[in-house]
């Protein structure tokens, strides 16, 4: 059984990159799916119904709290926009007076309708697109690491589903193992010591099984945080690492098309043209400003003294008189022109400029960086195909064979086998940085495959 899974893991990085996403996939689920043991990986893994790397980047996408918090402030910034785009309301002012122990009363009634002059609104309104676009490119730039994570921590709990499976067969393999050397014990064949240090073996096996499992339900415990799942929630996965086997464009390829789509640079651009945007409402604030004026006035005023009037009735002296007046209200940029505030704008401008210009340079690092790093472990992981691997199960099983024809000490065997599980450990965990470099160089160019929408 632990041969079979060896051959499976150590042809799953080269022969994988020559053949279709759909064997890639079968070929890795089968490594776990041949665990017929009573173990624990059936509670964290399932060939058929288990979550692929694509179904858990979208599951976190549409439940992680933290995006959903950054969602609500791209809706903040949509709402700021329309408030935005609203014009100035008029000012209502309404006034009575009235003459103390007496009967004169004055009421007047007046408006102002700002006009907003110098392209206030306008530039408002630049403003506000610009803060929502650069809060929707923050957005996207969330996502884009956000799924990178997601995908690195499933290909991490995979591996550590691979090592626990691993470490079940060695269980297996070492029992039965013991048995035998139990019987020979019991027969006078061996020596009781060997019965006691393949019992030391078989439990510091059983003891590596525990950690192997303690470490794959922490993966897990962290891949349902990123999910958005409680603890408590079922979670089985189904790898497939098809991002390994996907041929790579070339590293100036990838590097054009990081600079034109990575939405961090796409941010920086936006913060570079809200900062231009800013400059142009602070000048816009610094220019002459008017309002249209209205006033309706009506004026009760006597005297306390009475006269005849035209029917020569003697009346008090009194009279209504209505005034109408219309006027505009210049706001004169005299002593303040705004000039400290165009000064500040004009200096947020070129710090976003130089910002823009920085994250070119980090863009071109990060990818060259992830080329690097996954060339590094697409290389070691083949070495240890081709020149380890394969010869440490050899030497393993050379070592058993002279054991049994008594060439060997047990001791001999132990060591080698040892020698065997680190080596077996080291290359799954080989597969695991090969495909999380590839999850870096797709993080790295904001590859369309980083989300599958």
């Amino acid at each position: 059984m632990i041969k079979k899974l060896v051959v499976a893991l150590t042809a799953l990085i080269i022969q994988g990159l020559a053949e279709p996403e759909a064997a890639w996939a079968q070929k890795t689920s089968a490594v776990l799916a041949q665990q017929k043991l009573q173990s624990s990986i059936s509670r964290y893994f399932d060939p058929k119904t288990g979550l692929t790397a694509d179904e858990a980047v979208a599951y976190a996408l549409a439940h992680n709290g933290e995006l959903a918090a950054v969602r609500h402030d791209v809706e903040a910034a949509r709402g700021l926009v329309q408030q935005a785009s609203l014009r100035a309301n008029p000012h209502l002012d309404i006034e009575r007076k009235e003459q103390i122990n007496g009967s004169d009363n004055d009421t007047m009634v007046g408006a102002l309708l700002p006009l907003e002059w110098g392209g206030r609104r306008s530039a408002r309104i630049r403003v506000a697109q610009r803060e929502l676009e650069l809060k929707q490119r923050l957005l996207a730039d969330r996502e884009r690491v956000f799924a990178a994570e997601v995908r690195s921590k499933f290909a991490e709990a995979l591996g550590e589903l691979l090592k626990l499976g691993f470490t079940e067969d060695l269980i297996l393999r070492t029992d039965e193992g013991y048995r035998l050397v139990a019987a020979r014990v019991t027969e006078g064949r061996t020596a009781p010591l060997e019965q006691n240090m393949v019992l030391v073996e078989v439990n510091r096996i059983r003891s590596m099984r525990e950690n192997n499992e303690g470490r794959v339900e922490v993966a897990m415990l962290e891949l349902r945080n990123l999910m958005g799942l409680r603890p408590e929630e079922p979670l089985r996965l189904r790898g497939d690492l098809d991002h390994l086997i996907e041929p790579l464009p070339s590293v100036a390829i990838s590097t054009e098309l990081a600079l034109r789509e990575r939405p961090d640079l796409q941010a920086a651009r936006a913060l570079e043209t809200l900062a231009e945007a800013r400059v142009a409402q602070a000048r816009s604030e610094g220019r002459i400003d008017a309002g249209l004026t209205a006033k309706y006035e009506l004026m009760n005023f006597g005297f306390p003294q009475r006269a005849f009037n035209s029917s020569g009735q003697l009346v008090p002296i009194q009279g209504r008189f209505h005034s109408l007046a219309v006027g505009i209200t210049l706001d004169l940029p005299v002593r303040n022109r705004n000039q400290g505030a165009v000064s500040a704008a004009v200096a947020e401008k070129a710090a976003a400029t130089q910002r823009s210009q920085f994250a070119e340079l980090t863009v071109r690092r990060e990818v060259a960086s992830a080329y690097a790093t996954y060339q590094s472990a697409a290389r070691a992981a083949e070495i240890y195909r081709v020149g380890v691997q394969g010869q440490a199960n050899a030497n393993l099983e050379v070592v058993r064979q002279t054991y049994e024809l008594g060439s060997k000490t047990l001791l001999d065997v132990i060591a080698e086998q040892r020698r065997f599980i680190e080596v077996q450990t080291v290359y799954i965990q080989a597969l695991v940085s090969t495909y999380q470099a590839r999850v870096e160089i797709e993080r790295a160019t904001s590859s369309p495959n980083l989300i599958k929408r």
